[in-house]
């Protein structure tokens, strides 16, 4: 069995792209049952809140490795001669994001989280600009990516860190919210704003699953 370096670099994709949506799909389900104060009591729905952040880490880390992925196989399959420096420049923004990551998770709730989070967040906006840019650039002028699916595909890598980016911004309130509930206890003065903030946030989570969606059938389908 002959399998070449592309061949596995599309494995690990798929595979980071069914951890990626399917783990999320478990974090929406855990913050639907967290909303249902009328089934569950306070403690029980902090136990599904610690468990959503925790599995939220799953998607999070997929998305991370994503980056120096696509690089990387854009490169291996011939669809662009990114220089050396360029895939190794790739790992090394995927290896330090992965480590904002989970270093802001292990020392959560401390000024040491809340500085990663900030870089985490400007490294997040630089990502969406340069895949936006490459999506955009590629399809105006045909290169460097001379598909128009997978063109298309960058650019709609862009638009899920956009998206993404506005789901952190959405859940923001969250924190503060939470405190306040966890302080004083369910009643709808602490209920009714946490759950206005989640539902803003699901908004943008959709989008996501969407263009997650859309991403995997331009891959894989490979329409124009």
């Amino acid at each position: 069995m002959n399998i070449s370096f592309y061949q596995w670099l599309v494995f690990v994709h798929i595979l980071l792209f069914v951890l990626w949506l399917g783990a999320d799909v478990g974090v929406f389900m855990l913050g639907q049952h967290f909303r249902k104060r009328e089934k569950y009591d306070l403690p029980q729905r902090l136990v599904l809140l610690q468990l959503l952040v925790n599995l939220d880490m799953t998607p999070r880390t997929a998305w991370a490795l994503m980056v120096p992925l696509t690089i990387t196989m854009v490169d291996a399959g011939g669809w662009w001669d990114v220089p050396g420096w360029g895939v190794a420049l790739s790992w090394v923004v995927g290896a330090a994001w992965l480590w904002l990551v989970w270093d802001a998770h292990i020392h959560d709730q401390t000024e040491r989280a809340a500085r990663d989070r900030k870089i985490e967040f400007v490294l997040k906006i630089g990502l969406t600009l340069f895949y936006l840019g490459l999506g955009i650039l590629s399809l105006v002028q045909g290169e460097p990516l001379i598909p128009i699916w997978l063109a298309t595909k960058a650019l709609m890598f862009g638009l899920i860190f956009a998206a993404a980016i506005m789901i952190d911004v959405a859940f923001k309130p969250v924190g503060p919210q939470l405190g306040k509930l966890i302080a004083e206890g369910s009643s709808d003065e602490t209920e009714i704003p946490l759950r206005k903030t989640m539902d803003t946030t699901r908004i943008w989570v959709w989008i996501v699953y969407l263009l997650l969606l859309a991403t995997a059938f331009l891959g894989n389908i490979k329409p124009f």
